[in-house]
């Protein structure tokens, strides 16, 4: 079990905020030392609570204007993880969970325009074997997005 206290989420907040914020002033802005952040940021990485600082880049800046959430039905699910391979291949495919209800899986796609998306839907995933239904819905615009609240 993780033992994570309010200090470490404190730093985690940090972190949340600006990842490349520099572990000395994380230190100087909780008035402790180096040493102490760069110890627990260790053993949060250790933990595998952080795993990885990343940029969140923002898709409509680089092109992508269309995104959606789509639901994978599988003609077998015991296929999803050959699946899952192939959908790691399309680099548009941003996220991919297992869910329950009328699908085995669901991903976010994003896209340039709608003619790309209809060539990612079409062309691309319904073209994977194994997938026997795909059904999307067009995302609008990101209201937020973040990492949990602590």
């Amino acid at each position: 079990m993780n033992n994570i206290d309010d200090f470490d989420l404190k730093i985690l907040k940090y972190l949340d905020e600006d990842g490349r914020m520099a572990f000395s002033a994380i230190a100087a802005a909780m008035g402790v030392s180096n040493t102490m952040i760069h110890q627990r940021i260790n053993r949060l990485t250790e933990q595998g609570i952080l795993v990885g600082i990343k940029p969140m880049l923002n898709e409509k800046k680089l092109g992508y204007d269309w995104g959606a959430f789509t639901g994978l039905s599988l003609e077998k699910d015991h296929d999803s993880s050959r699946i899952i391979e192939e959908l790691k291949k399309i680099p548009e495919v941003t996220e991919c969970y297992f869910i329950t209800g009328n699908y085995t899986l669901y991903i976010k796609i994003i896209a340039k325009n709608h003619e790309h998306m209809r060539q990612l839907l079409y062309e691309k995933i319904d073209s994977i074997p194994g997938i026997a239904k795909t059904d999307s819905l067009i995302e609008l615009g990101c209201a937020f997005k973040r990492n949990i609240v602590f």
